[in-house]
């Protein structure tokens, strides 16, 4: 039986340091990084820091089918960067060359919409923190996107748990028609291609910051020959019970809705998958091409082929999914798939397939792709420009960025599912109903007690003659349902262990 889906988001922001001669984005990270937690007070990993990420169990390099293939390659564990433990339960770390917040673990799709809107609120609080400490005519700023448009990505990943007995070749074949149509509502939309020999005029916008950097169906790799389907195999919990799917295939959203539905439809597939409820095996001739082809594809009339030589477009297949994760739902109920909020995401899925069969445009305060298009188009046309102008490259980005009173995606109206209110309580409380709950709470109760954290364990020095870790294998407990009158009994760290002891 398909176990309940813990979800979570990883966002590389872009980062530039206007004002220096040679930027470095290393450096920028780092002073970025340091001034939020030195504003805040937060927990922070190295320059001497008491509380540090714990390592010990990171392991890219494990591939989840058994074996790592000649010349891929695992991305290298940097701990000697820059790690930010949070009170909400996130991680705000260096990663290469970029600042990346990745959310606490959450037990539903708006949960994850709520703390991936936090995560924004945190990366705009650290922009006016550095803008504090730097010399004048400096200044540090990020961008919620995926390309700089000089050939170089950074990703927006996602994470799913799913129960480990579940053959992984299941997973690569339905996750992979879904992640290649699914770009129809979650692409955040892009001016050109980035694929060597494409004009602009053939390509002038897309659905997608990401397809064009693709060249695998299957593959370990995250910044070079990026796969479709990523095999790390790296759990964070119990790895004979749970697998995480590590998605690399996703664009960084502005839209709440597009977030909503990234999440929300995939956490639904993967219970269909566990419990083998998909009616049919849905294949690409060949996946690749078929991930760019949609992509490009602004009229979604465009029809894929398929491995049995049938064609089919995205909308098509979204439709066919929809269609088996409604009845699946219907039948089996909400537990497994995120709870009340499972019919919301099947409600909205619906909605918008509608709209994109009939009128894209009329999703414009919904959907990422939509919303930048029309406002490129209509600019575009008051101003007689060709696609390939640079200033529409420029808005691309502007979009993107973070500072509200210069990004674009805060003047286009977009809908929100997630009040202001709750999303800035999501800065510095942790979900409630995961196991993020215990690793926050300590981190606010306990800070001078704690001596390194991860996502399945947290190591305590209480004076005694060695360390102790605490496990938390289980990402549903640790909950505030578990944990929180054992927190109002404990005065110090030593008492909470002592009970947990019991």
């Amino acid at each position: 039986m398909a176990i309940p889906k813990t979800i979570g988001i990883e966002t590389e922001f872009g980062i530039t340091h206007r004002g220096v001669d040679d930027p470095d984005p290393i450096t920028a990270s780092s002073i970025l990084i340091g001034a939020y937690v030195a504003a805040t007070h937060q927990y922070v990993a190295g320059g001497g820091s008491p509380v540090s990420w714990d390592f010990i169990d990171e392991t890219p390099g494990l591939d989840a089918r058994g074996y790592a293939p000649t010349g891929s390659m695992a991305p290298v564990v940097e701990t000697h960067l820059v790690n930010a433990v949070l009170t909400n339960g996130a991680r705000y770390y260096v990663d290469h060359a970029h600042p990346e917040l990745s959310t606490p673990e959450c037990a539903d799709a708006l949960s994850g919409v709520r703390f991936d809107r936090a995560a924004e609120i945190i990366a705009q609080r650290s922009m006016e923190a550095t803008s504090a400490i730097l010399p004048p005519g400096e200044e540090i700023v990020l961008y919620k996107n995926n390309s700089d448009g000089k050939g170089n990505s950074y990703g927006c990943h996602e994470n799913y748990l799913v129960d480990r007995s579940t053959p992984f070749g299941e997973i690569v074949t339905h996750c992979t028609t879904h992640f290649v149509t699914r770009q129809i509502y979650t692409g955040a939309g892009k001016v050109g291609s980035e694929v060597a020999g494409v004009p602009a005029s053939e390509v002038p916008f897309q659905l997608t910051q990401r397809a064009d950097f693709f060249e695998e169906e299957v593959g370990l790799e995250t910044t070079l020959k990026r796969p479709i389907i990523n095999t790390r195999d790296e759990p964070h919990a119990d790895a004979r019970k749970y697998r995480r799917l590590h998605v690399i295939v996703g664009d960084a959203n502005m839209s709440e809705v597009a977030t909503f539905l990234k999440v929300g439809t995939t956490a639904i597939l993967l219970a269909l998958i566990e419990d083998k409820a998909l009616p049919r095996r849905i294949e690409f001739a060949s996946p690749v091409a078929a991930i760019r082809q949609v992509s490009a594809d602004m009229s979604l009339a465009r029809t894929l082929e398929m491995a049995d030589g049938t064609t089919a477009t995205a909308l098509d297949i979204q439709w066919e999914l929809l269609e088996a994760c409604s009845n699946y739902v219907a039948q089996r109920g909400t537990d497994n798939t995120g709870g009340p909020t499972a019919e919301a995401v099947l409600q909205r899925w619906e909605q918008v397939l509608t709209s994109l069969s009939s009128d894209p445009m009329t999703l414009s305060t919904q959907l990422d792709w939509v919303a930048k298009y029309r406002l490129l188009e209509g600019y575009r046309e008051r101003h007689g420009l060709g696609w390939d102008h640079p200033r529409l490259r420029a808005m691309d980005i502007q979009y993107h960025d973070l500072r509200p009173s210069k990004s674009l995606a805060a003047r286009v109206g977009l809908e929100t599912l997630v009040g202001i209110d709750e999303a800035t309580a999501g800065v510095t409380d942790p979900p409630s109903d995961t196991r993020a709950y215990f690793r926050g709470e300590c981190l606010k109760r306990y800070r001078a007690d704690i001596v390194a954290a991860n996502w399945d364990s947290m190591v305590f020095d209480i004076g005694a003659d060695a360390l102790r870790r605490v496990p938390m294998m289980e990402p549903l407990r640790g909950t505030r349902e578990h944990m929180a009158r054992l927190f109002d009994e404990s005065d110090s760290a030593a008492d909470l262990l002592r009970r947990l002891g019991k």
